[in-house]
């Protein structure tokens, strides 16, 4: 089993930035794809970013290309977002998800999940 644990949410004006961080236990996820998804109110969970055990792939939504920042630290088990230049419609519940298996972007196909921290993003 993986226990993940995200930290780092919060409130910021928008052109803000914020670093969210996701902590693993239980099992190192060394060798594991992780995610970052997002669910916004009224809205279904949408993939925001993935890298792959290495760090050697990643792949982002086009929504956040070019603003937010994927990356890890095996050493740590900790897999990190850091968002620049926020957006009130970055605005959701942060969680990110780890899979035994290459990069995916589709939330069905991740075995572990956190349970999220809050993004708000003032106008």
């Amino acid at each position: 089993q993986v226990q993940l644990v995200e930290s780092g949410g919060g409130l910021v004006q928008a052109g803000g930035s914020l670093r969210l961080s996701c902590a693993a236990s239980g099992r190192t996820t060394s060798t594991y794809a992780m995610g970052w998804f997002r669910q916004a109110p009224g809205k279904e969970r949408e993939f925001v970013a993935t890298i792959s055990w290495s760090g050697g792939s990643i792949y982002y939504a086009d929504s956040v290309k070019g603003r937010f920042t994927i990356s890890r630290d095996n050493a740590k088990n900790t897999v990190y977002l850091q968002m620049n230049s926020l957006k009130p419609e970055d605005t959701a519940v942060y969680t990110c998800a780890a899979r035994n298996k290459f990069i995916a972007t589709m939330g069905r196909d991740y075995d572990y999940w956190g349970q999220g921290t809050q993004v708000t993003v003032s106008s």
